[in-house]
């Protein structure tokens, strides 16, 4: 059975609205409803003062639609809409209950108190250390970074992985080269595609190309979380995770949510650039998670007609900001035609010339991470303290 929007509305159609209102279809609750290899995406808009209430009725709704014949899978996810959002009219509230004397409560931590570095942070089984490859803004190549160094990563010998995060504008299916879409597990979990020994997942192979994702934050969270923890890995040493450009919702909750070996930060040498690689740099620090180092691509172009040297965007300016920040400079990446025609052909430099002058750039940059993964775990493993009985 083929499943269809229409299907799926007409399921929903049963689900009532909050307060017995009517139903969550009638009362223009459901987002635009996405379907991809026979799973199923949407979100409920409901007004944010009740956002927490609704839970239920969100369950409800991803009961109904994963009992539909021919359905592998539901992402639903609540969104919360401010006042002003529309939403407050059709949506009545609650009387609000007679407030109950209050409780003794411990004691409150203060206000900006650090978070604790592995407060509500759950890893994958399998995976042995996961990390960020980001950038403060787009343009910079941190996707053409990340998977060379995830390649590089798997020619010094470890069993890899890759995470596409990048919902809006996913990298990896031309990257690497990989067609199709991704096969189920007695139709709940995923199993990666691969290539050139990768395991990989993205958004990518479950839409078209050209496919715009118009979701909403707590879409996006849903949808990132599915293909971080309801995909079979396998074991892997280290995940690559190819975060979406800037500092906003999906890589905050991964920061939060994840336990993150490390960020690799990546900038080009310029003053634009660098001032948000900062703010990707500082987000980082905020929740916890170790910074491995900079890398700094577009570093220099060499003609190669004349073998002149150029700084197109300047130079070192990334080396500076590394050692101003006292963190690990990874290396330099020049502005190479091969590398950006490699890329385009879904044959990273990496396993396309593996002897090359860029490939080992990029190989050499991979064990100053995996260097720098060990370097973190050590330390983190001097912090505990020892209980000795005598």
């Amino acid at each position: 059975m083929s499943v269809t929007k229409e299907i799926v509305t007409e399921r929903l159609k049963t689900v009532n609205g909050p307060d017995f209102t009517g139903n969550i279809v009638d009362l223009g609750m459901v987002s635009e409803i996405f379907i991809a290899d026979s799973k199923v995406f949407f979100s409920i808009t409901v007004p944010a003062a009740r956002a927490q209430e609704m839970e239920p009725l969100r369950a409800a709704a991803e009961r109904v639609v994963k009992a539909i014949p021919g359905v592998a899978g539901a992402v639903v996810a609540l969104t919360a809409e401010k006042k002003g959002g529309g939403m407050e009219a059709p949506v009545p509230s609650r009387p609000a209950p007679r407030p109950a004397p209050p409780a003794p409560t411990a004691p409150r931590a203060a206000p900006h108190a650090p978070p604790s570095h592995s407060q509500g942070r759950r890893g994958v089984p399998g995976i042995e250390a996961i990390i960020a490859v980001a950038s403060g803004k787009g343009g910079v190549g941190k996707s053409t970074t990340a998977v060379n160094i995830a390649l590089g990563l798997a020619a010094n010998g470890l069993r890899v992985g890759v995470l596409d995060a990048d919902i809006y504008g996913p990298s990896m299916p031309r990257l690497l080269n990989i067609h199709g879409r991704p096969q189920t597990v007695d139709g709940k979990i995923l199993k990666p595609m691969e290539n050139y020994g990768l395991k990989v997942m993205s958004m990518g192979f479950l839409v078209d190309e050209e496919t715009p994702m118009i979701w909403r934050g707590p879409m996006v969270m849903s949808a990132l979380t599915q293909m971080l923890r309801e995909v079979e890995w396998g074991r892997l040493d280290v995940l690559v995770v190819d975060m979406p450009p800037g500092t906003g919702d999906a890589q905050l909750t991964m920061a939060q949510q994840v336990p993150l070996a490390g960020a690799v930060i990546v900038s080009t040498p310029q003053d634009l650039a660098l001032i948000d690689a900062r703010k990707g740099l500082n987000m980082f620090k905020k929740v916890d998670v170790p910074l491995l180092g900079i890398v700094e691509n577009m570093s220099y172009f060499i003609a190669p007609d004349t073998g002149k040297r150029y700084d197109i965007f300047g130079h070192g300016g990334a080396r500076r900001e590394a050692e101003r920040l006292g963190v690990t400079f990874l290396g330099e990446v020049p502005l190479e035609m091969g590398i950006r025609e490699s890329s385009d052909a879904g044959t990273p430099v990496v396993v396309s010339k593996p002897d090359g002058a860029e490939a080992r750039i990029y190989r050499d940059i991979a064990s100053k991470v995996w260097d720098r993964i060990n370097e973190e775990r050590g330390a983190a493993a001097d912090a505990v303290p020892n209980i000795v009985f005598e």
